[in-house]
């Protein structure tokens, strides 16, 4: 440990021999270790992000027939689940389950009377969803909806998106007509009011989006079926152990994670995975050549300086642990530095908010953060320190080992 303690010494001083070079290598450094921590954490917030909204928005599970998610309906709810009291009870008993939110989808016209446009309908329990999900809306006018008061007889409540709205120039208190396919395939109106109105952020959603209770949409189709019930969980990591149970409790019924609806989470992952791996690939070379360049220029400016420690008895191993050491040292320090100037930035970034513009497809915008992440930290410190050492053997290997009378005559 001493004599390691010694060469560590000795490579720390030869790299002050110039400082500017070493001041530019491990600077080099440093960029290329910040650069691939602020995209990593950037990606890792990302990822994190759209999976709890993922997860919001459907549940860790969600429960339906098997051919719910295979095949086409011919008619609302042919592939819908039965006995939802019985099924949702059971559900509540597992210890990891915190709700259970049944859905019913279907789709029909919506109309003011004097024009009537196509809308995508979800109905859900009002109690419940907007409780467990929290703002997963925005609301622009009006309230959410909530369950209707006992006695009450008049029109059921419903909420529309922002743009769906301003197409039927409907507000809050204003009446429209639902017009559906019962599950018989018979044609099927309601009256309605407008209790509030809606954006999504997604411009296509809030053109034919509409939200209603559980109860209106089972009376405008004509059942007692929903398209599917969502599980939601105490904690995002108890996804698979769940679902597994759930598997077994319930043959008759198929069970997905969020993952498995998550196309859009799907989609963004592989592509950031492509577009960071790459980036990071490019980092890594670039401060392989920096490193490279430099530790050449400094093994040829003592190439005769090598030969006489040679001749003095000095094992080629030991000068090559010499110059690693010497590498390892400017990436390590490079490695700190950059790893400091990415944390730094990322708390910065919670202190100072910064906007970033709207996703295609979005109309609105979100805050930038940059997840903080022990484990990307050290494996980025890491293979920073091992691509500046690896580097430095590289170079060095060749020098090392040409005969002493040559390196003696090196000019």
């Amino acid at each position: 440990m001493t004599e390691f303690l010694s060469w560590l010494g000795f490579a720390w001083q030869n790299t002050l021999r110039n400082p500017r070079r070493s001041a530019v290598t491990a600077s080099i450094a440093a960029l290329g270790t910040a650069a691939i921590l602020l995209a990593g954490g950037f990606a890792l917030y990302t990822y994190e992000s759209l999976a709890q909204a993922a997860a919001r928005d459907s549940g860790h599970l969600v429960l339906g027939m098997p051919a719910h998610f295979a095949a086409e309906e011919d008619v609302p709810l042919q592939h819908g689940v039965d006995a939802v009291v019985a099924l949702r009870a059971a559900l509540l008993a597992d210890p990891a389950v915190r709700q259970v939110l049944p859905r019913v989808t279907f789709s029909g016209l919506i109309s003011n009377g004097d024009k009537s446009t196509v809308m995508m309908a979800i109905g859900v329990d009002p109690d419940q969803e907007f409780a467990v999900k929290g703002p997963f809306l925005t609301v622009t006018a009006g309230s959410v909806l909530a369950a209707p008061e006992a006695g009450r007889s008049d029109e059921p409540d419903i909420m529309l998106g922002e743009a769906l709205a301003r197409s039927l120039k409907a507000s809050p208190g204003s009446s429209l007509t639902l017009l559906a396919s019962t599950t018989d395939g018979a044609m099927n109106a309601m009256d309605v009011r407008v209790k509030g109105v809606f954006s999504t952020g997604v411009p296509d959603l809030d053109r034919r989006l509409v939200y209603t209770s559980v109860a209106t949409a089972q009376r405008l189709l004509v059942t007692e079926r929903v398209s599917s019930l969502g599980v939601f969980l105490d904690r995002m990591d108890a996804t698979e152990p769940a679902r597994q149970r759930l598997a077994e409790q319930f043959p008759a019924l198929a069970v997905q994670t969020w993952e498995q609806q998550a196309f859009f989470y799907t989609s963004v992952r592989a592509l950031y995975n492509r577009i960071f791996g790459a980036l990071g690939l490019i980092i890594c070379v670039i401060v392989v050549f920096v490193v490279t360049n430099a530790m050449a220029m400094a093994i040829i400016e003592r190439t005769r300086e090598l030969g006489t420690l040679r001749a003095l008895g000095t094992l080629p191993a030991q000068l090559m642990q010499s110059l690693g050491l010497e590498g390892m040292l400017l990436g390590g320090v490079g490695a700190v530095a950059g790893a400091l100037l990415a944390l730094g930035v990322s708390l910065l970034l919670y202190v100072v908010p910064v906007e970033m513009p709207p996703p295609p497809g979005r109309s609105d915008g979100y805050p930038l953060h940059v997840a903080i992440d022990p484990t990307l930290y050290a494996l980025t410190m890491l293979a920073m320190v091992g691509l500046t050492l690896l580097a430095s053997l590289a170079v060095a290997r060749k020098t090392v080992h040409m005969p002493v009378a040559d390196a003696l005559a090196h000019t």
